[in-house]
């Protein structure tokens, strides 16, 4: 599986252009790529990053590349990120990291967002397997969840708890995680509308109709998908 991630990533790598200012999200698939991009000094020297991801700057910093800060900029070239699951139409859930709402800005600043990973993240349509999550303001979180059942009628919608320490998992921007699930994922069109309409609510792990390339590796080699 490690091996599907780097050749998507590997594969990604031949979108980059020489002095462009390039993001990175979080995650295995993401490592393989920077790591691809800092084998080939003569692109690497040329291009700024900026990522949503802790982690994903250390790589970068320590690789020697130019850091952006995300407030510091309002558009980007190429943003590159993996995820859980993605469909047909290039939605995709995002809901392992808890950055989610990082990630969005930064995919939504690309004038290319680009989504990399193995075949086992590619489905015809969202199914269930992974939770919607959604960032919430402290002083919401029971409104917030109480109007959730009400919309959206989860299967299961609960605080995120930290296994790091004892206590609910707090974002960078100080909020509460739940994390929302269906036996069967409702329609993406009425979630994305629904869930950020509810006061309270920072932002959710559904990237709807942002993506506009998937590039995907699996037992048949090389999948781009429009």
């Amino acid at each position: 599986m490690s091996d599907l991630k780097r050749q998507a990533a590997l594969a990604a790598v031949k979108l980059i252009k020489e002095n462009t200012i390039v993001g990175f999200g979080a995650g295995s698939t993401i490592a393989h790529l920077v790591n691809g991009i800092r084998d080939l000094p003569d692109l690497a020297g040329t291009i700024t990053t900026v990522t949503s991801s802790y982690n994903t700057r250390l790589l970068l910093r320590e690789s020697g590349f130019v850091v952006k800060e995300m407030g510091d900029l309002q558009e980007i070239d190429l943003y590159f990120d993996g995820c859980d699951q993605f469909d047909s139409r290039l939605n995709a859930l995002k809901s392992g990291g808890g950055i989610h709402t990082r990630e969005k800005i930064l995919a939504s600043m690309a004038r290319e967002f680009v989504l990399i990973g193995d075949a086992s993240k590619h489905v015809e349509r969202l199914d269930g397997k992974y939770p919607l999550v959604v960032e919430v303001i402290p002083d919401a979180l029971a409104f917030v969840m109480g109007r959730l059942q009400q919309l959206l009628n989860p299967s299961e919608c609960r605080v995120r708890l930290s296994d790091k320490k004892d206590g609910a998992v707090i974002t960078e921007n100080g909020n509460f995680l739940l994390d929302c699930r269906w036996t069967v994922f409702p329609d993406p069109e009425l979630v994305n509308d629904k869930v950020i309409r509810i006061p309270g609510v920072l932002e959710h792990s559904l990237f709807f109709n942002i993506a506009q390339l998937g590039i995907i590796a699996g037992a048949d080699g090389i999948k781009i998908i429009r």
